[in-house]
């Protein structure tokens, strides 16, 4: 994802690359990279970070010492973790999305549009990506999730899988399901089950490009924001 901000970057006018921040530097790139975030002299207008949670923290202390807006694309967080985010963005401003593309999060507002209409349906979730993913399920599947329940007044459990539960499915139950294989993106589907007949929403994304372009217009909307947490509700 590293690589594809600084490709869209280049087609971007009044924005560039000043460094990047990796766990090695395979010396190709147009631009500084370095293993340790402590060591970037030039500060950045604004931070982009694609990484891993605990990677996320080292850039949070790093932003917070220079006051530095800081976009977070990473997923995977523990409920614990997004309270530490919350707690930083206290001291400078955060945008924080688990998807970056728009149009999935057009579609977290019409599912849960959809939950009020069809408050009888069981609702599945099932979301696919590449084997290399690490987080099970996927942000964006807990993203398309807690929208629902909350339009559900927060009365919707989460069934993960369900491979070790022998019982019949409960009404108050969001079902969970992550495939991992070949090189997917991004696919994720949203399905509600009445009876005899079923309604089913689904986005794929074919290229991380999307990703790395919506990451691009949180970083310009955060900048010169008052400090607090931003999503892209805030943004769209």
């Amino acid at each position: 994802m590293g690589q594809e901000v600084a490709k869209a970057i280049k087609s971007t006018q009044d924005i560039e690359v000043l460094c990047g921040i990796d766990r090695m530097d395979t010396g190709d790139n147009q631009f500084p990279v370095y293993t340790n975030i402590n060591e970037v002299i030039n500060m950045p207008d604004v931070i982009i970070d694609f990484s891993i949670p605990s990677a996320t923290f080292n850039i949070l202390e790093f932003a917070k010492t220079n006051k530095i807006p800081t976009v977070i694309a990473t997923t995977g967080f523990s409920n614990e973790e997004l309270d530490r985010i919350t707690a930083y963005s206290n001291y400078f401003p955060i945008f924080k999305s688990a998807n970056m593309s728009y149009e999935i999060n057009v579609m977290a507002k019409i599912v849960s549009d959809l939950a009020l209409k069809l408050k009888e349906s069981d609702i599945e979730i099932v979301e696919v990506h590449h084997n290399k993913k690490i987080d099970s399920p996927s942000g964006t599947a807990l993203l398309l999730a807690d929208n629902i329940n909350n339009a559900l007044n927060n009365e919707m459990n989460y069934e993960y899988n369900r491979h070790s539960k022998r019982e019949k499915r409960s009404k108050n139950e969001i079902g969970i399901h992550s495939i991992r294989g070949g090189t997917e993106v991004g696919k994720h589907s949203v399905i509600f089950y009445g009876n005899n007949e079923s309604f089913e929403i689904t986005h794929t994304v074919n290229s991380r490009a999307v990703f790395a372009n919506g990451a691009i217009k949180a970083a310009e909307f955060i900048f010169n924001k008052e400090n607090g947490l931003y999503s892209m509700n805030d943004m769209v």
